[in-house]
């Protein structure tokens, strides 16, 4: 497996612990120059959803000594961007995934499985 994939397993496996749902990898890179991969999950609530980024954050740091370049939003928002530069991390709540609907958007991307 690519360093990438490693790294995309890593944040599938972190969300996945915090019982993150709807758990969704695309490969988006034939399909704009500022990310090669969507990682997209859902939260129940804002707490679950801090405990998800805080999650993520600990293990790309511990495993890869990795933080991302920026973080939009924060726990009290309904999304949380968490920019890696190769890929790209969505955290919605339950409430606000349809309304933004970034799987719509990028259906066009190629999912990739766990």
């Amino acid at each position: 497996m690519s360093d990438v994939m490693n790294r995309l397993k890593t944040v599938y496996d972190a969300i996945d612990e915090k019982k993150g749902e709807g758990i969704s990898v695309l490969d988006i890179k034939e399909l704009t120059a500022f990310s090669d991969y969507f990682v997209i999950a859902t939260a129940d609530n804002m707490t679950q959803l801090g405990a998800i980024v805080d999650n993520v954050e600990e293990k790309m740091i511990e495993l890869y000594n990795e933080r991302p370049k920026s973080i939009e939003g924060d726990k009290t928002s309904n999304w949380i961007l968490m920019d890696y530069r190769d890929f790209v991390v969505h955290i919605f709540t339950r409430e606000s995934r349809p309304f933004y609907d970034l799987d719509r958007i990028w259906k066009e991307g190629k999912e990739i499985s766990f």
